[in-house]
């Protein structure tokens, strides 16, 4: 509006639609239970011991990852980024989506095959994207800045004080038991025997 925009195209309301949540974990659980809220209707997929979570908190599970694609309006990413998962969102699961859907990643774009994010765009399937994270940041040059059916944001999803207030008290309090011999948190304990 600052700009003398004013809208010029329908929205899309979310009571009644498919939000797909792919990861049920602290983050997609939270996504999950958003989409509720707005009284859509949430299909999970995940790890199996996500599934039987999300179906305990009364979450539809889809019957597969090509279902949980081919039946969201509104899919958003939560898998945790390992190389087990490096690259789990292909091509082919993007061109089951509908023309109209919306994919949502704030998780990692390594997730996504190389490419297949902004072909799949490209094609119409799906619709539009809103993205938050890139396999380069800060991102300066990107096919994703120029589509007019892409929302992109400058990785904002961490960057606020709260979560910054967590890491340090973490990083302090792990210092602080370090010191006193009481390590916590240690990723390679062996290290910590060697003279």
């Amino acid at each position: 509006m600052k700009a003398g925009q004013w809208q010029k195209t329908l929205g899309l309301g979310l009571h009644g639609r498919v939000l797909g949540v792919f990861g049920y974990g602290n983050i997609g659980k939270l996504v999950a239970n958003y989409g509720r809220a707005f009284g859509m209707q949430v299909l999970i997929w995940g790890r199996e011991g996500s599934l039987s979570r999300a179906q305990a908190d009364g979450f539809a599970v889809a019957s597969s990852q090509e279902d949980l694609f081919s039946q969201a309006d509104v899919l958003s990413l939560h898998v945790k980024m390992v190389p087990e998962t490096r690259g789990i969102v292909k091509a082919s699961d993007l061109a089951r989506m509908k023309p109209t859907a919306l994919f949502v990643n704030t998780s990692r774009a390594a997730l996504i095959e190389p490419g297949a994010l902004e072909e799949a765009l490209r094609a119409g399937r799906p619709g539009n994207a809103a993205v938050d994270v890139y396999e380069v940041e800060p991102l300066t040059a990107s096919p994703l800045l120029q589509m007019d059916n892409v929302v992109c944001t400058p990785h904002l999803g961490y960057v606020e004080k709260d979560c910054y207030e967590v890491y340090f008290d973490a990083a302090f309090d792990n210092l602080v038991a370090f010191t006193a011999g009481n390590p916590l948190n240690i990723v390679n304990p062996q290290t910590l025997t060697r003279n």
